[in-house]
């Protein structure tokens, strides 16, 4: 599906970069990933649709444009995004911030900045909005 001029793969894409895994309000982020340089909403929409093993993005390349804002299109660089305290830094929808249990799948070890908050416990429910 093409989304803001870019085309995301996935399972079951909404107009926003939602898929048949993530879904929630604020599950609207798209990730380029390393290995194929193509866009998926997360990991499990890579692994069904690519045969190949995922690559992680290095700190030396934390300038790359790497996640996508399924509501407007931004592309934030991944520096970016893992200072932007999930929240589009252009029209401030929010993120969801449990991507940050999954940043190792996409991220080197060494991307650790002092923004990124540690995620409250599964067991934790919370609503979020975004301000469309």
């Amino acid at each position: 599906m093409t989304i803001h001029n870019v085309e995301i793969n996935g399972t079951d894409v909404d107009k926003q970069t939602r898929c048949s895994h993530y879904h929630s309000e604020i599950d609207i982020i798209a990730i380029k990933f390393k290995c194929c340089e193509e866009w998926f909403p997360c990991y499990k929409c890579h692994a069904e649709h690519t045969e190949h093993t995922p690559e992680v993005w290095s700190v030396s390349e934390s300038n790359v444009p790497a996640v996508l804002c399924g509501n407007c299109g931004h592309q934030l660089t991944i520096a970016e995004y893992l200072k932007c305290e999930s929240i589009c830094p252009e029209c401030h929808s929010r993120f969801n911030p449990r991507c940050a249990l999954h940043y190792n799948l996409y991220f080197e070890s060494g991307f650790a900045p002092d923004s990124v908050k540690p995620v409250a416990s599964q067991k934790t429910k919370s609503k979020f909005t975004n301000s469309l």
